[in-house]
């Protein structure tokens, strides 16, 4: 078995950590530094930096540096992956979701 994530797996992941999730919402509003971005949080500063380093690997932000800071932002582009996965099985959820209809329906005669 290829031991190698697949990019989807590689969001998915990322995203599975609530802080990570928090994060990703921060930085949806503008960019920040890794200082701004652990404001309230009661984690330490290599624990934020493991965390922005895990969202950066999955290709979901991106860093720009600005003097000595280093400023973090979305990747617009991040989601893509997931959001072709997704698109592969939106075909299917409808027509179960008919069946469950129409099988509800008739346990309901």
């Amino acid at each position: 078995m290829n031991d190698r994530l697949t990019p989807e797996s590689e969001i998915f992941r990322a995203l599975a950590d609530p802080t990570r999730r928090l994060l990703l919402e921060r930085l949806s509003a503008s960019e920040h530094n890794a200082t701004e971005l652990r404001d309230g949080l009661s984690i330490s500063q290599p624990a934020i930096s493991q965390h922005i380093a895990v969202l950066r690997g999955a290709g979901l932000i991106e860093e720009e540096k600005q003097g000595r800071q280093i400023r973090y932002r979305i990747r617009p582009e991040g989601l893509s992956p997931v959001m072709d996965w997704l698109t592969r099985y939106r075909a299917f959820w409808p027509a179960r979701v008919d069946k469950l209809k129409a099988l509800l329906k008739e346990m309901d005669q």
